[in-house]
């Protein structure tokens, strides 16, 4: 994929101000992060370019402002940046923005304020891009989670400055290279979650990329009805079952197996432990839900898995937030991480579900790669071009 200019092509920098995009939309409360994962991503990129002497000026958005205010303002993470970075870290605000940068010295680093507290940001707008521009000399992008959108510091910047990928961009369009721009056949992905009509164009795309679809969560009974299976009062589309047909037709054109469960775990209610049966799914009763695969189906998958060398993952097998509801999903991403971790297998998961349940399962760092990306990560596993990710390209 490379054709994007990265760290190692940006030359001397020292006494520069770069302008990176970061992603540093992360929960917080009464001034605490509760998650500090998107922060954590940041420190390759920053660190490298402030110890390389540069004026480092972080970039993002931060909720979803109608207007300026307090509440979203990123000056409330100067701090818990700084502990995460372990040095300090400036904020400078919109108001005297100019005057503020000038004063930055090489090897500092400033946030500044809230890209989204422009109108001109979301519409791209080239006076907003301007705006941003005349404070820097090079423009980074490291935040893949924002890829997806064309907006002023996302994509607009790559087209008036000398533009570059940060490390974090460079790690994860990397994997994701491997995992569906050119990867090693066979190739498995598996794909949850509950609705059908949710990934309709990922699974069209898939399945010909793929030589294995698995397709778990509430969409499996989508499947399994359109087989003629009885799902009971399980989640289903059936006005969709004409849909999952042409899947069906695709994947078959395409060489590409789709595998759904043939044992699950059922129950006449949904919450936390309630009676179970696990049963052949044609044994479904009409009071009971389909809410996971079952052991055997779970068995037959991670042998699938064993026969391939490639893996994307995106989406839960099933209810996994509600015990028993997860055992299929940790139980196979077990495998997974235990095959990547043997040699054998490249395996790259994305979306806040999937990275949640990897968690669960604790087997997040076994993976190759995991993408804390929730929109852009469907967008890349549909087929569909990223506007931070070409204008990368283009520069």
């Amino acid at each position: 994929m490379k054709g994007f200019r990265t760290l190692d092509d940006m030359g001397e920098i020292a006494g520069k101000r770069v302008l990176v995009r970061e992603d540093l939309n992360v929960p917080m409360a009464n001034g605490i992060v509760s998650d500090d994962t998107r922060l954590r991503a940041t420190l390759a990129t920053v660190k490298e370019l402030a110890d390389r002497g540069a004026i480092v000026l972080v970039l993002s958005h931060f909720g979803r402002p109608k207007a300026p205010s307090a509440e979203f303002s990123l000056a409330q993470l100067a701090s818990p940046y700084a502990a995460v970075l372990g040095r300090p870290v400036h904020y400078v605000d919109w108001e005297g923005d100019v005057a503020a940068v000038a004063m930055l010295q090489p090897g500092d680093i400033a946030i500044l304020e809230n890209t989204r507290f422009f109108g001109g940001e979301e519409r791209n707008d080239p006076a907003t891009i301007a705006r941003f521009a005349a404070l820097g000399d090079l423009y980074v992008n490291d935040a893949f989670s924002a890829a997806h959108r064309a907006h002023a510091s996302t994509e607009g910047l790559a087209h008036v400055l000398p533009a570059f990928a940060g490390r974090a961009m460079e790690a994860e369009l990397g994997a994701l290279e491997r995992a569906l721009g050119n990867p090693e056949h066979p190739v498995a992905a598996v794909v949850g979650g509950a609705k059908v009509s949710s990934k309709l164009d990922v699974l069209t795309h898939l399945v010909d990329k793929v030589d294995h679809l698995i397709i778990g969560g509430g969409m499996a009974n989508t499947f399994l009805a359109a087989r003629g299976v009885n799902v009971g009062k399980s989640l289903c589309e059936h006005d969709l079952i004409a849909t999952v047909e042409e899947i069906f037709t695709a994947a078959e054109r395409a060489n590409c197996t789709i595998h759904l469960p043939y044992d699950v775990v059922v129950a006449k209610e949904f919450r936390a432990n309630p009676p179970v049966r696990t049963v052949n799914v044609h044994e479904v009763a009409s009071d009971e839900m389909i809410l996971d695969i079952g052991p055997a189906a779970t068995e037959a998958l991670a042998d699938v898995l064993k026969t391939c060398r490639t893996l994307v993952w995106n989406g839960p097998l099933g209810a996994f937030e509600t015990p028993p509801f997860d055992t299929a999903t940790v139980a196979l991403a077990r495998t997974a991480a235990a095959l990547t971790q043997s040699g054998s297998l490249v395996s790259v998961a994305g979306g806040g579900d999937t990275v949640a349940a990897l968690n669960q399962a604790g087997v997040a760092g076994d993976f190759t790669f995991v993408s804390t990306a929730g929109g852009a990560f469907l967008e890349w596993m549909e087929g569909k071009i990223l506007p931070g990710v070409a204008a990368l390209q283009r520069a």
